[in-house]
């Protein structure tokens, strides 16, 4: 189903309009009563203006800290829809009490109701994003986050804007409650239309222990270590966007001397950017989680941070322009632009990493997976904030040169990241192989199992036969590759990524070849997708070799189904021995080349002349 047919969907377009809603909400009441207590109600309470400003920031972020643990063990073992209701009933029973609060002017019990939004947000948190794998197929998991983090980070813009709008309006206390109370009902009607979608069987009851739950959630993370990183980078990105948030008043004031209307362009720029960056991400990515464009995310965050420093203009002084003066200056549409580019390589970078936590943690672990991301994304904020008074205050560095530091650790961070889980790279390289050299076509790849062992089988007509396979498949898949292909210069990073088994003849090498045969039934055995190319060797005519017995020998050690593949119009490609020789450009760029699969073959009727057959009839006249 495409983007555009899921956000109509029955199944999805009320959890979107629930949690948009939520997120516009929680920003008027946040920038609204931030702004009243900046200005207003300066003198009404019993302290400065900073310490007040702090104080708010603190009472709604710490929740996340205190409370999302308990929130993720409470979403695995309740409905989750049923849970959605109930917060959004808490939402609108505080939504009320702030509306009071704000016309009796009692600012001192709206900082209270800030900390209470704050623990009714950081509960959602963990059900927001794991009901999400229980609405939608896996082929749609993609589009879903995408649709979630554009509508999230523009509810927030227009929440921001329209807290800041209400302010200044005669009687701002009466119709800011107004509003917070009429989008906290309207996100409750919504709620009522999400489908329900009942308890998760093997989740545990729920019970309230804080500490003992975070650190429970905190050891489940890091069990994994692809998805105990991938919360990492996702509180990175939390922390170099609050970084860059943080920083734009008095980057505005100071550096770019521009008043608020400026402050809104550049937070418009970058918001915008998010929301573009998370439907363009769902368009490159098709209908699978592509994690090759986190590192394509990650490279684009810091080239767009370079390019902001570089076209920031030195600290000034003067009387501050709006924001038609500031377009006006040779320097102001290119800020703009940097900002708005830093926040599609961040959608870019963001939307996979959510969707490959709702796909690979366990079901009944699933919300407490995205509470441990919550604690850690609100650490990471922290974080931000500490940095932002070591580099600017401590050090008293220029907020521009602090947004080229941004940049740079971004880069080293994303590189430990990569090193850690080289399975971000190696779908990078696979990315650009399949969408830059080639134009890959793919046909009945449904017969491949969702889930659970199989053995594919494939003609071998390049040294890239693996990779565009890999980029293919929407499931991993481990590869039995000839040993001399598997020690290629650079190819073999990639393929020890992908946790390749190397094999040759027994003559050869009995233990490479006993421990391949190993390999594969261990893999297979866990529950995983293994490829082989039974011709052992690459085409020199581009007709294919006959194929070997090794698949008879897999099956009788692991009889799983066989899924006959078959590649075309890879024959005198770049990588292909046609002509002058592989390795040698032949004249040919992005090549039209298909990769097309057959019914499932039972592994009692298997046999390497039958699948040759099949392989075969599957690849035709396409050499």
């Amino acid at each position: 189903m495409t983007a555009g047919k899921i956000i109509v969907s029955r199944r999805f377009l009320p959890f979107f309009l629930t949690q948009a809603s939520g997120a516009f909400n929680d920003n008027v009441f946040k920038n609204s009563l931030m702004l009243l207590l900046a200005f207003s109600a300066a003198s009404a309470l019993p302290w400065d203006t900073s310490f007040t400003m702090n104080l708010a920031a603190g009472l709604f972020i710490l929740p996340f800290l205190l409370f999302s643990a308990t929130a993720g063990s409470l979403a695995d073992g309740v409905c989750k829809t049923r849970l959605i209701r109930a917060l959004k009933i808490t939402e609108m029973i505080l939504m009320a009490l702030a509306a009071l609060a704000f016309y009796f002017h009692l600012y001192i019990i709206l900082l209270g109701l800030l900390f209470l939004m704050g623990t009714q947000s950081a509960f959602f948190g963990p059900v927001k994003y794991a009901v999400i794998p229980q609405l939608l197929k896996d082929d749609e998991l993609l589009a879903g986050n995408a649709w979630v983090e554009m509508g999230t980070f523009l509810a927030i813009l227009l929440g921001t804007i329209a807290g800041g709008l209400l302010v200044g309006f005669e009687n701002a206390a009466l119709w800011t409650g107004v509003m917070i109370v009429l989008f906290s009902f309207l996100g409750y009607l919504a709620s009522r239309m999400i489908p329900f979608v009942g308890k998760v069987g093997a989740a545990s009851s729920f019970s309230f222990a804080p500490w003992s739950q975070t650190l429970a959630i905190v050891r489940i993370s890091y069990a994994n270590r692809t998805l105990y990183l991938s919360i990492m980078a996702i509180s990175w990105f939390w922390f170099l966007g609050a970084s860059y948030l943080t920083q734009f008043p008095n980057f505005t004031k100071s550096v770019l001397m521009g008043d608020n209307t400026v402050v809104t362009a550049l937070l418009v720029a970058f918001s915008v950017g998010v929301a573009v960056g998370s439907m363009l991400c769902e368009r490159l990515s098709g209908d699978r989680v592509e994690l090759g464009l986190v590192p394509m995310g990650s490279m684009g965050i810091s080239l767009a941070g370079l390019a902001l420093y570089s076209v920031s203009p030195e600290p000034g002084v003067g009387e501050l322009m709006n924001i038609g003066a500031f377009l006006a200056q040779p320097h102001g549409m290119a800020v703009l632009i940097c900002l708005g580019l830093i926040g599609v390589a961040g959608g870019i970078f963001i939307v996979p990493l959510y969707a490959l936590l709702q796909k690979r943690a366990e079901p009944g672990q699933r919300a407490r997976i995205i509470a441990a991301n919550n604690i850690f994304n609100a650490l990471f904020m922290v974080g931000s904030a500490l940095a932002g008074i070591v580099f600017l205050s401590v050090f008293e560095l220029a907020i521009s040169h602090y947004f080229l530091i941004l940049a740079i650790m971004n880069l080293v961070v994303a590189l430990y990241v990569y090193i850690q889980v080289p399975e971000f790279l190696l779908r990078f390289v696979v990315y650009l192989l399949t969408r830059a050299m080639y134009r890959v076509r793919s046909e009945n790849l449904h017969h491949i199992p969702e889930e659970g062992p199989a053995v594919l089988v494939a003609n071998h007509v390049s040294y890239v036969d693996a990779l565009l396979i890999a980029g293919t498949c929407r499931r991993p898949v481990r590869f039995v590759m000839e040993r001399a292909i598997y020690r290629l210069p650079v190819l073999n990073a990639l393929f020890r990524a992908a946790k390749t088994i190397p094999i040759c003849s027994k003559k050869e090498d009995p233990l490479i070849f006993e421990r391949a045969f190993d390999s594969v039934a261990s893999e297979l055995s866990e529950g995983n997708l293994v490829c082989i190319f039974p011709e052992g060797r690459l085409t020199k005519n581009g007709e294919m070799n006959p194929f070997r017995p090794g698949i008879e020998h897999i099956l009788s050690r692991s009889p799983v189904p066989v899924v006959p593949m078959a590649l075309q119009g890879l024959w005198g490609s770049f990588f292909s021995h046609e002509g002058k020789g592989a390795m040698k450009f032949k004249g040919r760029f992005r090549s039209r080349v298909g990769l097309v699969a057959g019914e499932a073959v039972a592994p009692e009727m298997a046999s390497a002349e039958l699948l040759e057959q099949r392989v075969k009839a599957l690849r035709g006249d396409f050499a």
